[in-house]
């Protein structure tokens, strides 16, 4: 089977994409897509809860985006530098990109913040991300949470006022370079609602990378390599799962990393169980579910993995038909756009 990058793409047109958050979180636009039929409808997203049934489960990814991109000095002679945190490696030891790159060289060492950190790079690696060790006075996440920037998409030209309409309600564990945007859209009230409804939630983390935003290059989609990310499933949420099956209810995952999280478990060790580790599990128009019964995500760029998923998950045709509606009904695209929910 030959699957070509250029079967998923689709014209958007720019001013589609979203460069503010909705207020309230939950008034973003909502297309209900039937999963079997294809059939598109639309409503709002603080009307989730009527889609749903009493039973079904939500699991969601409580991964936290950290403030990851610092701007400094060398010290010495001043020269500007800018980092981009990528991935914890150890106590105050990150890989990162930076730029310019020439000025960091091994024994490097640069300042941020006044000084608030110190960071000195031990090593270049071959893809030409560096290596830091970092110095601060007391905790490090409290330093960079007062001098670091949120790390937006490169789509997103304005400026985000308050951070933290890039998190969830419910981020909880720090890790991320980039926020599982289709749990953007809950509030607190509605998670307490849906609650009561008896629907019930559950949580994974997987730490999202900035891989989640780098393009497919090669035409063949089979030849590209994804990124790995670390997740971690709790038991608790293990057996949530494997309850509600039992039970005839509904498995939905909230958002693309959430579905790569259970589904790698499932396609990896063959049960739904506590699990902690890398994936880099690539799902595509072929894929067979092993765990989700439904999906609520964002909509994504033409030709990336994520809408590859999308399509693998409701069908090529399903997809690509509910992508010219959204794009002929305006709604609002990718991180701060609208919600899709696919059931």
């Amino acid at each position: 089977m030959e699957l070509l990058k250029s079967d998923f793409y689709y014209d958007l047109p720019e001013e589609l994409i979203a460069q503010t958050p909705i207020e309230p979180r939950n008034h973003s636009r909502m297309m209900c897509v039937d999963r079997s039929s294809g059939a598109v409808s639309h409503d709002r997203f603080y009307n989730l809860c009527s889609h749903l049934k009493k039973g079904d489960l939500l699991v969601m990814n409580d991964s936290r985006v950290i403030p990851a991109r610092l701007y400094g000095e060398k010290i010495g002679n001043g020269t500007f530098i800018e980092f981009l945190l990528l991935e914890q490696k150890g106590d105050k030891l990150w890989e990162i990109i930076c730029r310019p790159g020439k000025k960091a060289k091994p024994g490097t060492r640069f300042s941020f913040g006044s000084g608030k950190l110190i960071a000195e790079v031990t090593e270049v690696k071959e893809d030409g991300n560096r290596i830091v060790k970092f110095e601060c006075e007391g905790n490090f996440f409290t330093a960079l949470e007062s001098i670091g920037q949120m790390p937006l998409p490169p789509y997103i030209k304005e400026k985000l006022d308050n951070k933290e309409r890039y998190q969830t309600v419910y981020s909880n564990e720090l890790g991320s370079a980039a926020a599982p945007t289709a749990g953007l859209h809950f509030t607190k009230e509605m998670l307490d609602e849906l609650r009561e409804k008896g629907i019930k939630t559950a949580f994974v983390t997987l730490h999202v990378g900035l891989g989640t935003f780098r393009p497919v290059k090669e035409e063949n989609v089979l030849d590209h390599k994804m990124h790995s990310e670390h997740y971690f499933l709790p038991q608790e949420t293990a057996d949530l799962i494997n309850q509600t099956k039992a039970e005839g209810g509904r498995v939905i995952a909230v958002g693309t990393t959430t579905c790569r999280t259970l589904e790698s478990v499932a396609t990896f060790f063959g049960d739904i169980s506590e699990r902690d580790g890398y994936t880099d599990i690539f799902i595509y128009p072929g894929y067979k579910f092993k765990c989700i019964d439904g999906l609520i995500t964002n909509f994504h760029l033409p030709e990336s993995t994520l809408i590859m998923l999308v399509s693998a998950f409701m069908g090529y045709d399903n997809t690509m038909n509910a992508y010219k509606t959204a794009v002929e009904e305006k709604y609002r695209f990718f991180s701060f756009g609208d919600s899709m929910c696919i059931l």
